[in-house]
């Protein structure tokens, strides 16, 4: 009896000691992301024309992936594709993207893991999948956009229903955060509680672009137009006709158009990185943060007059990449890479931090190799592929563009014009460019089902004027904004 007892025993010690962690050791996870915010638009990430002190304090806590990007989109509303990527591990190509319909989700899968999941803010993926992913939920707005001061919002009731909707009672930012820290507040570790998954799907900086009243107080230091700013991009490249993002401001842009809407965007930030202040000064509080890891990241970017564009709804850098920074235990402080990584990778490696066996078929890669030093990148190209009217394949330096309704094709030099201003497609002597590039978006077209027929050559695409195109608002403008951007006056 007392050997049975002692293999029992050391079975049990073995078990332990090879289970990569347990409900008591798994490390919580907090998780913000934020809606349309441009990768070049954090401080310590280089950018001297916005103060961003809470997210430069995660930067240096952490490993910055500077080459992040969300693999484009089969909606103008690239918000839908790249959430349901971040959840899923998959390309969009390889799920219904509305639904979510048949996927393990993230939150879904850490649930089914000992962990307890909370979400407040946007999901822009149908109910069913929301309720799937959080046990618990507190100010969930389903869709993509509201007025930032009259938020629809409903609430997860203890019998798992939503509750709803209600009109929010603070400027957005606000309302989901403080949702947030209530979860905190009440998530006690040393009554046992389990590791925590809160997920804060921020509707900052995403239009409109109201900054909460008094924030700043006096937004008068008006950021630099991008290097790449234009009055109009001088083709449709099959996303600027009916376009809602597109119509938010007048063509053809204007410098002060464009500054303005940059100082009311980068007030946004400014009060977002605030308030993700509170939220980490609460997980130290509560004696949290030593055990937590921390994502910060973004679903897409977007133009704010680059290429004289507004939107996303395109592949050039601006609108492609995003911020993405981890942080936490086991996480080296101030680090930077800049290999190659997509949104789909978070959930493989949260999966890899925590001990949670990802779930067979998913396309992300843990990224973890990239800190730990077994490897420098974990792919040589990165494939931006958006609906059916643009796709583009990039290496360290060169970016090939296509563009098949139109029969037009680029070629950037990154190195040399990182602001993707003048193409070189046409120039002989880049040839093996072109064709090594061609090659490598055929593989990847291969490897994700995508099935849309390219053009090879390139035809110079029509020019175009929208100078007084008549543009419509939408219900979601404040009145001043309305009035500002859209008087025929202006």
């Amino acid at each position: 009896m007392k050997q049975f007892t002692a293999l029992l025993l050391l079975a049990a010690v073995t078990l332990a000691a090879s289970s990569p962690a347990t409900a008591e050791t798994r490390k919580n996870i907090l998780f913000l992301f934020a809606d349309d915010q441009r990768a070049d638009t954090i401080a310590a990430h280089g950018n001297p024309h916005i103060k961003t002190p809470v997210i430069d304090g995660l930067a240096r806590a952490g490993v910055s992936f500077r080459r992040n990007y969300v693999m484009g989109g089969n909606s103008g509303a690239v918000c839908v594709p790249s959430r349901a990527m971040l959840h899923t591990g998959k390309t969009w190509f390889a799920m219904n993207t509305q639904t979510l319909a048949g996927e393990k989700l993230m939150g879904e899968l850490l649930g089914e893991n000992g962990y307890t999941t909370f979400g407040t803010g946007k999901w822009h993926n149908g109910q069913p999948s929301w309720l799937r992913s959080f046990q618990q939920g507190e100010a969930v707005m389903f869709g993509g956009m509201s007025d930032h001061e009259k938020v629809p919002i409903h609430d997860r009731s203890p019998d798992g229903k939503m509750i709803g909707p209600r009109t929010g009672e603070k400027f957005s930012t606000d309302l989901f955060v403080d949702a947030a820290i209530r979860f905190l507040e009440r998530h006690d570790t040393a009554a046992g509680a389990k590791p925590f998954f809160c997920y804060i799907a921020l509707t900052a900086p995403h239009d409109p672009r109201q900054p909460p009243p008094g924030f700043p107080a006096n937004y008068t230091s008006r950021p630099p137009l991008p290097k790449n700013f234009q009055p109009q991009l001088p083709f449709d490249n099959g996303a600027m006709s009916g376009g809602r993002d597109e119509n938010l401001g007048a063509w053809p842009r204007t410098e002060a158009m464009i500054r303005d809407q940059l100082a009311e965007y980068y007030a946004m930030i400014e009060h977002l990185d605030a308030r993700i202040g509170h939220l980490l000064a609460t997980l130290k509080r509560r004696g949290l943060s030593d055990n937590t890891i921390v994502v910060y990241a973004a679903d897409n970017g977007l133009a704010l007059g680059s290429h004289g564009l507004l939107g996303k709804q395109s592949i050039f850098e601006h609108s492609m990449r995003t911020p993405f920074i981890l942080s936490g235990p086991g996480i080296p402080k101030g680090k930077s890479t800049e290999a190659f990584t997509y949104l789909l990778d978070i959930f493989p490696t949260l999966c890899e931090l925590t001990g949670v066996p990802a779930p067979a078929g998913i396309f992300g890669e843990s990224l973890r190799p990239l800190w730990d030093g077994s490897k420098k990148q974990i792919r040589d190209t990165v494939f931006l592929p958006y609906i059916q009217v643009q796709r583009a394949v990039r290496d360290e330096r060169w970016k090939l563009v296509r563009y098949p309704k139109l029969g037009f094709s680029q070629l950037f030099d990154l190195q040399t014009d990182p602001d993707e201003m003048r193409s070189v497609y046409d120039d002989p002597a880049h040839a093996a460019h072109i064709a090594r590039l061609t090659a490598a978006m055929k593989t990847w077209q291969q490897k994700v089902g995508d099935t849309l027929v390219l053009n090879e050559g390139s035809t110079p695409p029509p020019q175009i004027d929208l100078t007084g195109k008549e543009r419509k608002t939408d219900q979601w403008q404040p009145g001043w904004i309305v009035k500002k951007y859209f008087d025929p006056a202006k």
